[in-house]
């Protein structure tokens, strides 16, 4: 997706090797109109699929989600990283390591929004070591809802996340695949 490349390129703040800062855009202060054309997108990559429900985890993925789920007319359901008094105690859960935050999370959805014959999209702002996803999988699975693919919109290509998820049989779409960066020289795209 060029819009969203060229919007790294230019926004984007590459902090060493492995860390890409779009806080300015994507994860702090959100550009709806690039939301919406990702979701666009997203629509697009998925066209085939049956969609009934999207699936993400707080915080960064839900803005994301809720304008994908614009394209397809479905709801967002989002993985809270800690359990509240105003949720039941009938969850799905799942740990899941944060590669942002270096923190391991136990992940809760309520058993009332997944269900089995839900066709379900994954959708989350970053790739790196495919832990978020596998603790998401991991939901759908629990819950006999059928796993759909997931959509990512940076994936870090030289973390091993996305080519495992993929080996392992997941659908993953990521709409734009970083193969390397550095502060020196700048970033460059898979494709």
């Amino acid at each position: 997706m060029e819009l969203l490349k060229d919007r790294i390129r230019k926004d984007g703040k590459i902090r060493g090797t492995e860390v890409l800062k779009v806080d300015s855009f994507l994860n702090h202060q959100m550009d709806v109109d690039l939301f919406d054309a990702i979701g666009a997108e997203f629509k697009r990559r998925f066209a085939d699929c049956e969609i009934n429900k999207i699936l993400t985890i707080e915080a960064s993925g839900i803005g994301i989600a809720c304008l994908a789920a614009r394209h397809f007319h479905c709801p967002v359901v989002f993985a809270k990283k800690s359990q509240s008094r105003n949720i039941s105690n009938d969850v799905y859960t799942a740990k899941v390591e944060s590669f942002t935050h270096g923190k391991v999370y136990d992940v809760v959805v309520s058993k009332e929004y997944l269900n089995p014959g839900d066709k379900i999209l994954l959708i989350d702002d970053f790739l790196a070591n495919g832990e978020a996803l596998r603790g998401l999988a991991k939901l759908v699975s629990d819950s006999g809802a059928q796993l759909v693919g997931a959509g990512i919109v940076i994936e870090k290509a030289f973390q091993p996340g996305g080519d495992n998820l993929r080996a392992e049989g997941m659908r993953v779409e990521s709409l734009a695949r970083v193969s390397a960066m550095s502060e020196t020289d700048g970033i460059t795209f898979v494709d």
